[in-house]
């Protein structure tokens, strides 16, 4: 049902392990946590313009608040008018309430795609027709033929197969060939993992969070007024929390789900995610900063000189009059 996104997913992931293959050896786990980082990577080079233009939009959205708030206490009891003059207001600022939606909605089919490829791997132990221990190395997995898939079992990050998750069967252990593994070094594997992708996220909520605060203490951002708006103020609060703490919480809670290879797809989106935003925030501040510098020149500009003479344009006939 899903083929349009497994078969890309693993062709590219293929791409970058046959790339990494020539500097390092391909059976190697590093090869292939590598290869995961450079597909994560590659995506999120394609969602850098539309994440960009998401910050933006949230920036305007901000900026543009007291104006909408206006629009809602002036048409409270015309819904449909409301929703007209926002639409009005939007377009005219520039501003796209649906930009904040296209990058959670291109990454979560991928999240999933890769969830899939990587866990198919290891076929041994699924609930519907699992195969044998010998049938699975022996069977390609969408983009990787047989060779791969006994590469890919084979890898492992300090001991743990790349395919393990903390609650994985133990009827699936046999996968991995030549390998004494138990759940208590899987955990010692994962749970790190699983933690720091959890304080990643934390930090990337916070850091969007304390610049809003910082604008709003700086004036950039107008304090809310009214019932209405402070009622908006709160749900801003309790989405604040939620990326704050319960993002982070969820991540723990299904962590015993992801495997060693699908954390590090967590992981290298979430320093991505850290970097990124910092970059473009300092990129939009000095952009800014531009902006309120050239408004300041052009109203100085634009003043009139202290002590200067001012023409008058009247003609002799208007001065006598006193017009």
């Amino acid at each position: 049902m899903l083929n349009f996104i497994y078969w890309p997913i693993s062709w590219v992931l293929r791409f970058w392990h046959e790339a990494l293959g020539f500097v390092l050896p391909k059976d190697s786990g590093i090869s292939w946590i590598l290869a995961i980082v450079l597909l994560t990577f590659t995506v999120r080079i394609f969602l850098v313009k539309p994440m960009v233009n998401q910050m933006r939009s949230m920036r305007k959205m901000q900026e543009v608040q007291p104006r909408m708030q206006e629009v809602r206490e002036k048409y409270k009891n015309d819904q449909t008018k409301m929703a007209e003059e926002m639409r009005k207001l939007q377009k005219e600022m520039g501003v796209n309430p649906l930009a904040s939606c296209i990058v959670p909605l291109v990454q979560m089919p991928i999240f999933l795609g890769l969830f899939h490829v990587l866990r198919s791997f290891n076929r041994t132990a699924r609930p519907n027709d699992p195969l044998s221990v010998e049938v699975n190395r022996e069977t390609a997995n969408y983009a990787f033929p047989a060779e791969d898939v006994q590469s890919f079992l084979d890898a492992n990050f300090f001991g743990v197969p790349l395919s393990a998750y903390m609650s994985m069967p133990e009827a699936a252990f046999e996968a991995f060939t030549g390998v004494d593994l138990t759940r208590t070094h899987i955990i010692a594997v994962c749970l790190p993992l699983v933690i720091i992708s959890a304080v990643f996220v934390h930090f990337n909520a916070r850091i969007s969070i304390n610049r809003q605060n910082e604008r709003r203490a700086a004036g950039k951002v107008a304090a809310p007024t009214g019932d209405t708006a402070k009622m908006m103020e709160s749900q801003m609060g309790m989405m604040n929390n939620m990326m704050l703490w319960i993002m982070p919480i969820m991540i723990l809670a299904s962590g015993f789900l992801w495997h060693v290879g699908l954390l590090f797809y967590m992981l290298a989106n979430n320093v991505w995610t850290f970097f990124q935003t910092r970059i473009v925030y300092d990129k939009m501040d000095k952009e800014e900063e531009a902006e309120e510098a050239a408004k300041r020149e052009a109203k100085r500009a634009s003043a009139p000189v202290v002590g200067a003479r001012t023409v008058d344009k009247r003609t002799k006939k208007q001065r006598k009059q006193g017009k």
